[in-house]
């Protein structure tokens, strides 16, 4: 896999990849200036096994809530593109179906659908995610994951130092903002989505990322089976669990920025704060003229899609013509 990895045609792709909505950045201009120079240099590193990683640029967010996001060097994500695209299929064999964050053909709205069907059909839901999740992953675990799943100890030497380039606490977490992190975040939990599918049978399962939904028709079987799980994820991936979520389905699951109810999806109360002060600062923005029309729209056109999966249409028009009517008063 390394000499894949260290294809020059790889290495373009990764470039093309990595450069894509960033051209006129600094860094990038800078890379591309000598561009052949720079691809043959990090081919080099990637066949010695020994990658130059670590320089990361911090900065918080606080979308929805505060976190703090791990900016890589330009380079370095050429090279993070580089290792997934040829190993993304590794990865993508061990995941279970009901796994949906970051992977090709999954994502939110699939994991929302799957969710709702879940929903109409089952009595119950116990939902469970982890505790300051990225910054809990074991080195070490990861590492031993990792290393069976891939056998090439020149790419396990280069996985090894991209764990080993952060850490939250002493070997723990993995940077949010890296592709690789992404990769390694979403393989870390997928032992626990074994665990529920082979070991506790539980009928209907969905996880996205570290949010994990179990639905039954049996309450005790979903607490027991969350006594179970919970004590797997702590002894064997070291992880904490936030005090679980047990419900009847009628009552709502708060999942992915909604409520679902078996015949009706609605915002959540963070999403319609979310939506609000956005519509605002867009609206805002384009009126004083920051904004043209274009670039009002490429920002607000997601915002109006996320909303079209709640049944949300009358609560939106209220939200529209209350900014309407203070923004003439």
């Amino acid at each position: 896999m390394i000499d894949r990895i260290a294809d020059p045609y790889n290495l373009r792709l990764a470039f093309w990849k990595s450069r894509r909505g960033k051209t006129g950045k600094s860094e990038v201009i800078r890379f591309c200036s000598e561009l052949d120079k720079n691809l043959l240099s990090l081919r080099n590193e990637i066949l010695s096994g020994k990658v130059n990683v670590g320089n990361y640029r911090y900065f918080k967010v606080y979308d929805p809530k505060e976190r703090i996001i791990c900016a890589s060097a330009f380079r370095e994500r050429v090279l993070q593109h580089a290792l997934m695209n040829i190993c993304h299929d590794s990865f993508e064999r061990f995941q279970m179906y009901d796994s949906y964050a970051c992977r090709i053909g999954k994502g939110t709205y699939v994991a929302l659908d799957r969710a709702k069907s879940f929903q109409k059909k089952y009595s119950w839901f116990l939902k469970l995610d982890v505790r300051k999740y990225f910054y809990s992953i074991s080195h070490d675990i990861l590492k031993q994951q990792i290393r069976s799943r891939f056998k090439e100890s020149k790419l396990l030497d280069i996985f090894g130092d991209i764990i080993d380039s952060y850490k939250a606490s002493p070997g723990k977490g993995v940077p949010i903002g890296n592709l690789t992190s992404q990769y390694f975040a979403n393989h870390y939990l997928s032992f626990a989505d074994r665990y529920v599918k082979e070991h506790l049978h539980i009928p209907a399962y969905v996880r996205y990322m570290d949010d994990m939904v179990l639905w039954s028709h049996d309450k005790s079987q979903l607490i027991a089976s969350c006594k179970r799980l919970k004590q797997f994820i702590q002894e064997t991936l070291h992880l904490e669990l936030k005090p679980f979520c047990l419900n009847r389905t009628d009552t709502g699951l708060p999942f992915l920025g909604y409520v679902l109810y078996p015949r009706i999806t609605r915002l959540g109360t963070i999403s319609k704060r979310r939506f609000r002060s956005k519509y605002i600062n867009y609206t805002s923005k384009l009126n004083i003229g920051i904004w043209t029309q274009e670039e009002y729209q490429r920002h607000i056109l997601p915002l109006f899609a996320f909303t079209r999966h709640a049944d949300a249409i009358a609560w939106q028009k209220n939200v529209i013509a209350s900014v309407y009517r203070n923004s003439i008063q």
